[in-house]
C-alpha cells in the first residue's frame, strides 16, 4: 500500500523497540508521532528522524487526554503502535512486590487500554486504520520469577484479542506482535533495578538474541500489508530460544 500520507503514533519511543520502530516507519515514508516521558530523548530522535514528538506519561489520564487531543487537532491517524510497557522484578509469586505488580499492570495494560479507547474514533475515520499491540511471549507463557510480568502481559493480550471480535466488520485491523528475548538498552536493566551485571547475564552465551531493529522490521511489515490482510498475532524469537525457559547458550 502507499504510505505517502500514512500517520502513526508510536508509544514508548524514547528507547529500544519504540525508537527503532519510529526510525523504521520514517524510512518507510510514514509521518510519525513519537511519545514517551523523556523529552530529551524524544528531541534527539526528532532531530535524527524528522518525527514529531509529544512528551507524555501514559499512566497519567490527563497526559493521555492531551496527547489524544493533539493528534486529533493536527491530522488523521492511520496506526497506533502500543509499545510502551515493561517488567519489574523477578520475585516468585509468594514474595512478589505488590507495588511492582500494580505498576506493571498500569504501564502495560491500563495505558494501552486508555490510549486505544481515546484514539479508536480517529482510526475508524478516513477508511480505517490499525491498532498494533506489542505484547511479549510472556503474554502466552509463564515462567518462575515472572508471575507479575506474565500476568500483566496476559491481561494486555486480552485487549487485542477481544477488540478484534468486537470490531469485526469495521475497517480497523487489530494486530499483536509478541517478541521473545530481545536485547535492548534498558529492558532487563530496569527489570533488575539497575543491576548491570545481572542484566548482562540474561543474554550471556546467546549468540544472536533479537534486537530492537528485528522487532521494528516485523511491526513495519505488519502495518504495510494490504488493508484486507490482518496479521492477528506474530510470535517471534531468536533461533536460540525455544521458550521462555529453554534457551541455547554457547560456552
Amino acid at each position: 500500500m502507499s504510505t505517502a500520507t500514512k500517520r502513526a503514533l508510536v508509544t514508548g519511543a524514547s528507547t529500544g523497540i519504540g525508537a527503532a520502530t519510529v526510525r523504521r516507519l520514517r524510512r518507510e515514508g510514514w509521518d510519525v508521532i513519537a511519545t514517551a516521558r523523556r523529552a530529551d530523548r524524544l528531541a534527539a530522535l526528532a532531530e535524527e528522524t524528522g518525527c514529531t514528538t509529544v512528551t507524555a506519561d501514559l499512566t497519567d489520564e490527563t497526559d493521555v487526554a492531551d496527547l489524544a487531543e493533539h493528534i486529533r487537532s493536527t491530522g488523521p491517524l492511520h496506526a497506533l503502535v502500543n509499545n510502551a510497557g515493561g517488567a519489574l522484578g523477578t520475585d516468585p509469586v509468594e514474595q512478589g512486590d505488590i507495588a511492582e505488580w500494580r505498576r506493571m499492570y498500569e504501564i502495560n495494560v491500563i495505558s494501552t487500554l486508555r490510549l486505544t479507547q481515546a484514539l479508536l474514533p480517529l482510526l475508524r475515520a478516513d477508511g480505517g486504520g490499525d491498532v498494533l499491540v506489542l505484547t511479549s511471549t510472556a503474554a502466552h507463557e509463564s515462567y518462575p520469577g515472572g508471575g507479575g510480568y506474565t500476568a500483566a502481559k496476559h491481561a494486555e493480550r486480552m485487549i487485542p484479542d477481544t477488540l478484534r471480535l468486537e470490531l469485526v466488520g469495521e475497517p480497523v485491523r487489530i494486530l499483536e506482535v509478541a517478541p521473545g528475548m530481545v536485547k535492548t538498552e534498558e529492558f532487563s536493566l530496569k527489570r533488575l533495578h539497575g543491576d548491570a551485571d545481572a542484566a548482562a547475564k540474561v543474554y550471556a552465551g546467546v549468540a544472536e538474541p533479537l534486537v530492537a531493529d528485528d522487532v521494528a522490521d516485523v511491526i513495519a511489515f505488519a502495518l504495510t500489508r494490504p488493508a484486507h490482510v490482518n496479521l492477528d498475532r506474530i510470535i517471534m524469537r531468536p533461533r536460540a530460544q525455544a521458550s521462555s525457559t529453554v534457551v541455547h547458550r554457547e560456552g
